[in-house]
């Protein structure tokens, strides 16, 4: 009885000890360890995303993948699979789970190795956001002490949400919800048991339990973590047989999914936003929303596209990518170097595998076979230059042989037909008129393994013919009228190519009209008529009056060729200044983002409302403020003259395809064709397509922008316009109209037959708005023109 009572004081005096020594150490640490009331307000490392107007997503940048999640998210069998694995007793200790501390301590006794166990989710919490991963003795008292004060300061709703938010699941994956998503292509709440317990199945070894690249230990490890949960209770026998027998997905499914695809929107956003925060930028959980319109902008990466491969089957077949035939006869080593092969702008990558005189069999890299007919290499004649072509194939060994290496795409009725990576670039922009939002952007063929080359932005190319509405919007500015008769005569410019050297400058097909109405001129882009209206304007005049649009005019000199567009700009900087035009005289600043919220949803950035303003001044830097830079009478005007652009111009194809008469719109070439553009407008939109190679050599004979760059404005516009409304383009107040002589431009007597419908500015210029600053030659405006008008 006695020994019963020493021992029993013995034992009361060392936990008395413990408890004291405890105690002290809690103390002595006590200081150190960190503010656990920071857990409340954490801020995860989540990467920038991007969404289109609709919100769906166009891009994700950052390491970490992760999506934090609330308690109130995580289903039942998510909280169970990893309570289960992790902390079967997760929600009865208070921090620390003493028997498994205890097993972990004999552990060590008896092996001499500090194994795994002992630790709670509570200790993994203080862990993963206080402390390293370092194994000692002071890191792992730490731990426990700090996982009390956790227990101690939050609730375990609480402490199990940081854990599955801050978990590293693999593959770059943080959080279940991101790994739901990469491993299975799921939301959280559609997981399966089995699913759900393979997610548990990775924080212990993230790598070689990868369901992935080492299934064999992964459905080994999900199956211990079932047979807890059967043990524990969470499921029964029957959900446990079923999850036994689930297969793993065997591949990776996207991070997020990618719902609108605008690599190039992306890229910009993503250089912004850098530029300002740096690398947090991809770790504090911007969400940044655009202005991006999803449809538009799968319309608008199918338009380029479509209109770059019709560009490269017009030129002929530079022949295949590359020549695999030593491989031929290695079936596993061929598939596997073709599905290494990426697919470039829709294009699938096939080897062909046999050549017949009318077919060939070809690989496709899923495995299956092919097979060819004459009609899906028809187009292919050989390529011999830009100008050239040879023969069209007469049989399948004219254009294939066996291991070639080539590009197919896939008709709308599963016909394929070959194809080719376009050597020629183009570029595609779409915007609101009336508050410069980009609705669609296309910079290029394909960003990912093409080129990330933007030639939307970042193209500074010539416009060509694209300058002249410009200068017809200053002629009208200055007196003149789409009535005024200008003689289409050969011309010499006295040293317009530099001192002492004269300039002959052509029209296009290099014959003279003689005297045509201004109208005709831009209609049918006779650059003839464009010299000697810049000649009578003077080319300073030219220059100051395109500076109002926004066009990068102090990068140009007042020279005359400027009237045929000699001076650069990019896509963008062309369709912004041509809003004007359209939406009645305003200069937009484009813009794309809308607005930049955190992780926390407090805004940093929203777009202002765009004010069309009549009285702000032009030099107005605020980008919210669109100032008036031309009168609505001008702006009519050129809307009227751009629409006959297509109904009888250069555009005319666009009218033949959409059969409209609300579209207008101009052409722009350069010289040997090294630039093709058409910029136009619709209700709505306003848009520029733009072809041309990067290094500025030819596109073709007759590759014109009504040829090369008009089909892919057609093709946007056909899928994006409204349905006619039949309700008129009104003229505004102080435009007149007149029935008019075509071939004097002089006003017809009252009841005359013959005539046309011309529109006249009634009106005065702006107030501090200068004379012409040239003479007008004689040839340019008969005397009696303002007299037989009015």
């Amino acid at each position: 009885m006695k020994l019963i009572k020493f021992v029993v004081y013995v034992l009361g005096f060392l936990l008395i000890f413990a408890v004291g020594g405890a105690g002290i150490l809690y103390q002595m640490y006590n200081k150190q360890l960190p503010d656990v009331q920071d857990l409340a307000a954490v801020q995860y490392q989540i990467p920038m995303r991007i969404y289109d107007a609709d919100g769906g997503l166009i891009a994700e940048f950052g390491e970490k993948r992760r999506f934090p999640v609330t308690y109130a998210e995580l289903p039942k069998v998510v909280v169970d699979a990893f309570t289960s694995a992790e902390d079967s007793s997760f929600f009865e200790h208070g921090g620390v789970d003493v028997q498994s501390l205890f097993r972990a301590a004999y552990e060590l006794a008896k092996t001499g190795h500090k194994g795994q166990g002992g630790s709670t989710i509570t200790m993994q919490v203080a862990r993963n956001f206080f402390l390293g991963r370092e194994k000692t003795y002071s890191r792992k008292l730490m731990e426990i002490l700090l996982a009390i004060k956790i227990e101690h300061s939050l609730s375990k709703e609480q402490i199990l949400t940081l854990y599955l938010n801050k978990i590293f699941l693999g593959n770059r994956t943080y959080g279940v919800k991101a790994a739901a998503q990469v491993y299975f292509g799921k939301s959280l709440d559609k997981l399966t048991v089995a699913e759900a317990a393979m997610l548990a199945s990775l924080p212990k070894a993230p790598s070689s339990v990868n369901p992935v690249s080492n299934p064999d230990k992964a459905l080994a490890r999900r199956a211990y973590v079932l047979g807890r949960m059967l043990a524990l209770g969470k499921i029964d026998q029957a959900s446990y047989d079923q999850a036994m027998q689930e297969p793993l997905p065997g591949h990776l499914f996207a991070s997020s999914e990618i719902q609108t695809h605008a690599p190039f929107v992306a890229e910009m956003i993503r250089q912004k936003l850098f530029a300002q925060y740096g690398e947090k930028a991809y770790e504090m959980g911007l969400v940044v929303h655009t202005s991006i319109n999803p449809k538009a902008q799968q319309v608008a990466r199918m338009s380029l596209r479509d209109g770059l491969l019709a560009y490269d089957r017009r030129h002929g077949y530079r022949g295949a990518e590359d020549h695999w035939g030593s491989l031929l006869s290695e079936p596993k080593a061929l598939l596997d170097k073709l599905q290494d092969t990426p697919v470039v702008g829709g294009l699938i990558p096939a080897v062909v595998l046999s050549v017949d005189p009318k077919t060939a069999e070809a690989l496709m890299p899923d495995g299956s076979k092919i097979e060819l007919g004459m009609d899906a290499v028809s187009w292919a004649c050989h390529y011999e230059s830009v100008n050239r072509c040879g023969p069209k194939p007469k049989q399948m060994g004219d254009v294939l042989k066996a291991g070639d290496l080539i590009r197919l795409q896939a008709e709308a009725d599963q016909h394929w037909m070959l194809a080719e990576i376009p050597a020629a670039s183009a570029g595609f922009v779409a915007l609101d008129p009336d508050t410069g939002a980009i609705r669609a952007l296309v910079g290029g063929f394909d960003f990912a393994h093409d080129s990330k080359f933007n030639h939307v932005t970042q193209a500074e190319r010539q416009p060509g013919s694209g300058f002249k509405p410009f200068l017809y919007s200053a002629a009208l500015d200055h007196g003149f009228t789409l009535a005024t008769m200008i003689n289409d005569s050969p011309v010499v410019v006295k040293n317009g190519v530099r001192e002492g050297v004269d300039w002959r400058p052509q029209n296009y097909e290099k014959h003279f009209g003689g005297p045509m109405r201004l109208r005709m001129a831009l209609v049918h882009s006779v650059n003839l008529v464009s010299i000697r209206l810049i000649e009578a304007l003077g080319p300073e005049n030219v220059l100051k009056y395109a500076s109002r649009f926004g066009l990068p005019t102090q990068n140009w000199s007042p020279t005359p060729s400027m009237a045929l567009g000699s001076y650069t700009l990019t896509p963008l900087e062309l369709v912004s200044g041509f809003s004007a035009f359209v939406n009645g005289g305003f200069r937009i600043t484009p813009y794309v983002i809308t607005e930049v919220d955190n992780g926390d949803n407090a805004v940093l950035y929203s777009q202002p409302s765009v004010n069309l303003c009549d009285t702000c001044p032009m030099e107005s830097p605020d980008p919210s403020v669109a100032p008036r830079i031309i009168t609505p009478q001008n702006a009519f005007l050129m809307r009227s003259a751009l629409r006959d652009v297509v109904r009888m111009g250069t555009g005319i194809r666009a009218y033949r395809a959409l059969k409209r008469d609300d579209i207008g719109g101009k052409t722009g070439t350069t010289n040997e064709q090294r630039d093709a553009w058409f910029t136009g407008f619709g209700p709505g939109w306003v848009a520029t397509a733009w072809v041309g190679f990067d290094d500025n050599s030819p596109l073709g004979h007759r590759e014109v922008g009504g040829t090369a760059a008009l089909p892919i404005w057609i093709d946007f516009m056909q899928a994006m316009l409204p349905p006619p409304t039949g309700i008129a383009d009104v003229p505004p107040p102080g435009v007149t109209e007149v029935m008019i002589n075509p071939d004097t431009g002089n006003r017809l007597p009252k009841g005359a037959s013959g005539g046309v419908r011309e529109y006249f500015d009634t009106t005065r210029g702006p107030a501090d708005e200068s004379g012409l600053s040239a003479p007008i030659p004689a040839d340019v405006v008969p005397q009696n023109l303002i007299n037989n008008l009015f």
